[in-house]
Formats: C-alpha cells, structure tokens, sequence
C-alpha cells in the first residue's frame, strides 16, 4: 500500500513537473523529446504524462506537429492566479521594508485615467514625517510616482493634458518633460525635489503586470531637509528590488 502510494505520488509530481516546463520555457510549444531532454525523462513517460495532461485540458497537441501547448485549463488557471492576485497586498511587506529601511514614508500608487493617485502608505516612527492622502487624484506629470507612470505608459498625455504647475520645481515644459521620462526609462526609477509638493523628496519605480504593463508604483518620499534619495545608491537598489519582486509575484517576466 505505502509503496504503491509513493509511486502514484511521483507520478503526480513528474506530471506537475512537465507542466511547470511549459511555464517557464519561451517557446510557442515543446515536443517530446524536448521535454525528456529538459527533464531527465523517457519518451514513453512523457507521452503517458501527455495524454493524461491532454485528458484534463491542460496540454493540447498540435495535429500537423505533434507539438504540445499549454491548453484552456491551464491558462484558466493562471487567469484566476493573477484574478486573486491583490497588487496592494502583495506589495504590503515591501512597503514595510522600504520604511523600515530608509526611515522615510513607502508609498504604493495605481493609475486612474489621466490621473495618479495613492493607494496605500507605511509611515515611520518620526516626528518630522510626510504623510500622503490616500484615494487623491494627482496629475501624471508632477512628483516621482506620477512620473514614473507617465515615463512607461505616455499614451498621448504630454500632447493630451496641460503641464500645470504645483510649485516652482513642476517640469511645465513638454520637451523638458520628454526628456525627464526618457532618463526615467533608462535608469528604472524616478525621482522628485519638490515637484509636487514643497520641501517634499521622493523616489519611484513601477511595477509590471503579467502582460508587461504598469500596474502600481512603489515609492519612498520624505522632508527634502533630510531625504535625498540619488545620494544613497542603496535607495535605489532596495526600491527596484522591492519593485521587481511585485512584478514577479504578478506574472512578470523580464
């Protein structure tokens, strides 16, 4: 009985095993043979594995190849994976790593139109402290959250929306501003001096859905006075960390 028991569960693991291949591999579909070469199995095994895969709907084959795919089940799957998949919840110890960390306020923020607006914060335990208001819309082009929305999805908003300014450090300019994004894109992250709000410092990087879109940005921002987030490369280092590990816990790949 117990090894009857042990064999049956190798055999479910050798098939979640093949299943899994076709998850991380970047190929339209995979042959058997490829598949006993990746995973160190017999030809005859994969088959058997294949057909019972094919029986649930979770490989379909090719009739003219003989190629294999992941089928409807399988992608139903991952589309109630990435369904229950809450970007707040997911980035809630990130932003309690990026405060506890830097001692300045994490923020997490999600688009709205032509719009930004935040959606969740850690404050730390310091008298003098920023604190953001959640569920407020703010302009793309002002602050480093809003500019990092804007820097990866532009979609027509600098030839769209006015440049207003918010204080005397708003980039109003549209070549200005193109040239801001550009410089965004290149190093991965965004930065503010007072952009959006006075005496304010802040820095942001996005975070990427499974389709390669930006789904929320993830920041850092605090009294200028004290936090200057392009002094300490570390900043910057722990923030794209923080951000890349949402992106992958989302469906992202890179």
């Amino acid at each position: 009985m117990e090894e009857s028991r042990s064999r049956s569960v190798a055999a479910v693991e050798r098939a979640m095993d093949v299943l899994l291949l076709f998850g991380r591999t970047d190929r339209p579909d995979l042959g058997v043979t490829e598949i006993a070469a990746a995973l160190g199995l017999t030809k005859a095994a994969v088959h058997r594995i294949l057909v019972a895969l094919r029986n649930r709907e979770l490989i379909v084959v090719h009739p003219s190849t003989r190629r294999y795919a992941l089928g409807h089940a399988a992608v139903a799957l991952g589309r109630a994976y990435l369904t229950r998949t809450d970007v707040r919840g997911t980035a809630a110890p990130e932003l309690k790593y990026l405060s506890a960390r830097t001692g300045e306020t994490a923020t997490l923020s999600v688009r709205r139109g032509d719009t930004r607006l935040y959606v969740d914060q850690v404050v730390p335990d310091q008298e003098l402290r920023l604190e953001v208001t959640v569920g407020v819309p703010f302009p793309l082009h002002a602050g480093a959250s809003s500019k990092a929305f804007l820097a990866y999805e532009p979609d027509g908003y600098l030839e769209r929306c006015d440049l207003v300014r918010l204080t005397e450090r708003t980039i109003v300019d549209p070549d200005r501003m193109r040239r801001e994004l550009a410089g965004i894109r290149e190093r991965g992250y965004a930065l503010s001096y007072g952009e959006r709000q006075p005496a304010a410092a802040s820095i942001a990087a996005p975070i990427f859905n499974h389709d390669g879109r930006i789904a929320a940005v993830i920041g850092v921002a605090g009294p200028a006075s004290r936090f200057v987030p392009d002094a300490d490369p570390a900043v910057a280092k722990d923030l794209l960390a923080g951000a890349a590990r949402v992106s992958a816990q989302l469906g992202f790949s890179s």
